[in-house]
């Protein structure tokens, strides 16, 4: 019986370490399942709250920008606009510098932060950076670069204006702009210059090339006036790719009014001023050969004395009119082609008032050239008559008053 009930506590024992076992067993494993289920619901506390915080926020479209100037743009008009316009989002912050440092370029944001706008202007030559932040609807942000460069050095344009702002000239100065370059879009380049003057008069451009242009009025300027030029030419193309790199406000004004009438007629000159006649002096004029152009001339520039070479006139030694080189004296330049008023040679002295022996000079007494000299300036008006020859042209000096107005106006530009 010993043994049977050993037997049988073995096997009930058997049963309950197995129980206990399975229970402990049981426990261990419930046990650290419920631990297993506490750290999974810890963990995924952190990892389950941003994926909750993830789900709270909805899907929303990407921002979408156009950004101008275009990336990797070259050529770029420095009067271009930079601008950054988004939809589906907003600009957080943008900055526009020069790729090499420096200071930025200032823009200003739309009220509702969808567009940004520099409002500064940009240099030649440079290359830009336009950098900037994105946000989208849930506040999520992108950063974004654009580079691009401005018109290079080659490209620039330019004009020298005569006469110089600040000068006093005679009634007679036609405004004269000289470019860089050459004009093609030359509508473009009137549109952006505006000349007044004090006397309310109106004038008109005349291009004498593509790359010089004249104003005047249909008369002459009126005495004791000031006339301004407004060149707004910044940012103007020129054509070709040529771009104009400047914008100035330049004047000049006018004196009393001085005018010299010299008459092949008689061969005198016949000085006025302010429309009164103050002297009169014998002349000599261009040869048949070398004849003096009529009509409205000039004075452009004065010399105490300058050089005259035969060569100057295309003359060479062995012509029949060929000269030694001479010094003038008391010289007042009325022409590009080398007509001056100035002091005749002694040789010519004799036949002033007589008859005509320069190659196209008013030739006049050493005190007839001193007195022009002195009292006559850049922009005063000399009108030759009656020497059988046509009118100065308007490309040879300021022959622009023997351009009748309605053919000075009536040029076609393109």
């Amino acid at each position: 019986m010993a043994q049977g009930t050993t037997k049988r506590r073995s096997w009930i024992i058997g049963p309950l370490l197995a129980g206990t076992l399975l229970l402990g067993g049981g426990g261990a494993l419930t046990s650290c399942s419920f631990v297993a289920e506490d750290v999974q619901s810890s963990g995924s506390g952190a990892s389950g709250q941003a994926s909750k915080a993830a789900e709270s926020k909805p899907a929303v479209p990407e921002p979408v920008a156009v950004v101008t100037p275009e990336a990797d743009a070259v050529e770029v008009n420095p009067i271009s606009v930079p601008a950054i316009t988004v939809e589906q989002g907003t600009v957080e912050s943008a900055k526009l510098a020069p790729v090499s440092g420096g200071e930025p370029v200032p823009g200003e944001l739309s009220a509702d932060g969808t567009t940004w706008t520099a409002t500064g202007t940009l240099a030649f030559n440079t290359p830009y950076a336009l950098t900037f932040t994105l946000a989208d609807a849930n506040g999520d942000t992108s950063t974004q670069t654009r580079k691009f460069t401005t018109v290079s050095t080659a490209n620039e344009a330019n004009a020298v204006m005569y006469p110089q702002s600040g000068s006093v000239v005679g009634t007679g100065q036609p405004l004269e702009l000289s470019f860089s370059e050459p004009v093609l879009n030359k509508q473009a380049v009137e549109k952006a210059i505006t000349v007044t003057s004090t006397s309310g008069q109106v004038g008109a451009f005349y291009w004498i090339s593509d790359t010089k242009v004249r104003y005047r009025a249909e008369e002459f300027w009126a005495p004791q006036s000031t006339i301004t030029v407004d060149m707004k030419l910044l940012g103007v193309d020129f054509g070709n790719g040529m771009i104009g790199n400047f914008n100035e406000t330049a004047s000049f004004s006018t004196h009393n009014n001085r005018l010299a009438v010299v008459d092949n007629a008689d061969k005198m000159m016949r000085v006025y001023i302010d429309g009164q006649l103050t002297r009169t002096f014998p002349v000599t004029l261009g040869t048949e050969d070398w004849p003096s152009t009529i009509g409205y001339h000039v004075i452009m520039d004065q010399h105490e004395s300058i050089p005259f070479r035969a060569e100057s006139i295309g003359l060479k030694p062995g012509d029949e009119h060929y000269y030694e080189p001479v010094t003038a004296h008391n010289a007042s330049r009325i022409s590009n082609g080398g007509a001056f008023i100035h002091e005749a040679l002694p040789s010519a002295q004799p036949v002033l008032g007589v008859s005509n022996v320069s190659h196209g000079c008013i030739g006049m007494s050493p005190e007839g050239a001193k007195y022009i000299y002195d009292n006559f300036d850049a922009g005063d008006v000399v009108q030759v008559l009656n020497t059988g020859y046509g009118p100065m042209f308007v490309w040879d000096g300021f022959g622009d008053w023997n351009l009748p107005w309605a053919e000075w106006v009536s040029q076609p530009k393109q």
